[in-house]
């Protein structure tokens, strides 16, 4: 599986070729693109093709039309020589205090079950103590800060060797960094998916070719631990209309048991399901 040509956020020389990128991407006219930004086809032709300078205004309303990541606008008011819009505020600022307790409860509700909140490079960022249960074995030097969830999955000295079907999930994490990638500019990001993509595929398994291994409703991640095979599947949950690049790029993905055995011995294990 490779990073295609073209792949990554639109590209270009100035604001005009980003905003064509981005809504090529999209597949809008710029008939429909300017009438949802209350502008003109003309206007927007000559913004696309360096001859008119879009104002701040009109780049947001694009950038909000087109759904652009927030980083993204970003560049996009930049690229026209404006300052940023969106502050990039670190996660332990006084003022992300709200946050902070927010992500901070719903992780310790979701215990007996793992739950992690990764940034927009899978950096972890938290984690309930459920979560824990699934480190056992993992090589220290990839428990070293900073975690990378990615790296800690797919790494030979993680969790790869316990991962059951790991041909599967491997495929869904590396596409879910593809998609990433098509949305953000990130070299981290990118050196990341290089990095990870590089290690050790597994053997062939006719066993593990249907998609759902048993689960017809979504792909689960299956992994042994101590003597038994749990069951999990995940999903993300991220901010709505964020105003700040941080907020924006954080995901808290849990994992819900997949089956009564993992449910019974999370329960024993952690201790009672919590409620919010």
């Amino acid at each position: 599986m490779t990073i295609m040509a073209g792949m990554g956020s639109p590209t270009g020389t100035g604001v005009g070729p980003l905003l064509r990128g981005w809504r090529e991407r999209r597949q809008l006219s710029q008939l429909r693109l300017a009438l949802r930004a209350d502008s003109s086809a003309r206007h927007l032709s000559f913004v696309e093709n360096g001859r008119s300078r879009p104002s701040r205004e009109l780049l947001l309303r694009l950038a909000e039309q087109l759904d652009v990541p927030v980083r993204e606008r970003n560049t996009l008011l930049l690229a026209a020589g404006y300052a940023p819009h969106y502050p990039e505020t670190p996660l332990d600022d006084p003022s992300m205090d709200a946050v902070r307790g927010g992500v901070e409860r719903l992780l310790a509700a979701h215990d007996p079950y793992p739950a992690v909140v990764v940034d927009g490079s899978f950096r972890v960022l938290a984690a309930n103590r459920s979560l824990g249960l699934l480190l056992d074995g993992v090589a220290p030097h990839l428990l070293e800060p900073p975690l990378n969830a990615i790296r800690i999955t797919l790494h030979p000295d993680g969790l790869a060797p316990r991962i059951v079907n790991l041909r599967q999930w491997r495929h869904h994490l590396l596409e879910r960094m593809e998609r990433q990638l098509e949305l953000v500019r990130a070299e981290p990001l990118r050196r990341l998916y290089e990095e990870v993509r590089g290690y050790p595929e597994p053997a062939d398994d006719p066993a593990q070719d249907v998609a759902g291994d048993g689960f017809p409703f979504a792909l689960p991640m299956r992994i042994r631990h101590d003597g038994r095979v749990l069951s999990f599947l995940s999903t993300i949950a991220t901010f709505n209309t964020p105003l700040d690049v941080t907020v924006s790029e954080l995901a808290m993905e849990t994992f819900l048991p997949a089956d009564a055995e993992t449910v019974r011995f999370l329960q024993s294990a952690v201790g009672p399901e919590r409620q919010l």
